[in-house]
């Protein structure tokens, strides 16, 4: 399949969890052709789906139908922003839109997980404690180490048991997601972006990051990761750690030295070898069945 495979319009619905509460879920179809497979977007703290449109496309031209949902607490889907109802919340949802994009997909396709930052560490912690089967998982800048200080640790040790729905501002400093000015400014702007965290949901972070990284040596789902070497919102040696650990059959890794946390939101030039590298990995793991 070509660059030039053209997708159809996007399309918005909502979908109800185990649970009841609505998830917001977008999805990138293709136009008159058979998916590769189906790439299922994860996105990361604070943000939603809505932002990985470019990606999408992208993933289209490539041969891959793409669905992606707000998580819990974030975008257009129910939950208080930043908050977290359990531990295992962010993990439920997930395994409900796995199952659900399985149902509509044709059997036999692959199904890809792509995560980005908290997304990636959910996917990643998914595919650690084996909750659902899936063929392929990319981490872009995971949330495997989140760099917290000795305070943010003793603060963490204490406050999710006192006060876990209380939700104070993330510490993020927009201006390192991208070098490119226009994406910090589209984010800042953005009405579906917030900055809140709840310390059950840091908590989660905290804990999930070391305790996937702990799988790493066991891992059998082909994996690529890809990491910003000049991140300065998540801390890169978590992926190191995890790369270094990882079967190097299994997962492919690659740091993008001189890039911000957000790979495919840089600046063309600084995203084109992001792009080349996942282009190539999804379509050496996906071939083309017709």
């Amino acid at each position: 399949m070509s660059d030039s495979l053209a997708s159809t319009l996007s399309t918005l619905t909502t979908f109800t969890a185990g649970d009841g509460e609505n998830l917001a879920v977008q999805d990138w179809p293709l136009a008159g052709t058979a998916a590769r497979g189906t790439v299922l977007l994860v996105h990361g703290l604070g943000e939603h789906v809505g932002r990985y449109d470019a990606l999408a496309r992208r993933l289209n031209a490539w041969g891959f139908a793409v669905r992606g949902y707000d998580q819990f607490g974030h975008g257009e889907s129910g939950g208080p922003r930043g908050g977290l109802t359990s531990d295992m919340r962010l993990l439920d949802d997930l395994a409900d839109m796995v199952d659900a994009t399985r149902a509509r997909m044709v059997p036999g396709q692959p199904l890809v997980l792509l995560g980005h930052s908290m997304g990636g560490l959910v996917a990643a912690r998914f595919v650690s404690l084996h909750l659902r089967p899936v063929e392929a998982l990319v981490l872009s800048s995971p949330a495997l180490d989140p760099g917290l200080n000795a305070v943010q640790k003793l603060l963490l040790a204490t406050l999710p048991r006192v006060v876990p729905d209380l939700r104070v501002g993330n510490g993020l400093d927009a201006q390192y997601l991208s070098h490119d000015p226009a994406v910090v400014a589209a984010y800042l702007a953005d009405p579906l972006c917030h900055d809140r965290i709840s310390g059950r949901l840091a908590r989660f972070i905290a804990d999930a990051g070391p305790a996937t990284v702990a799988r790493a040596a066991h891992w059998s789902v082909p994996t690529l990761l890809m990491w910003a070497g000049a991140d300065k919102l998540v801390n890169p040696a978590g992926s190191r750690a995890f790369a270094v650990a990882a079967p190097r059959g299994v997962v492919q890794s690659q740091c993008f030295e001189p890039l911000f946390h957000e790979l495919f939101n840089e600046s063309a030039e600084r995203a084109e070898p992001v792009f080349a590298l996942l282009r190539q990995w999804l379509l050496r793991h996906c071939p083309d069945r017709q």
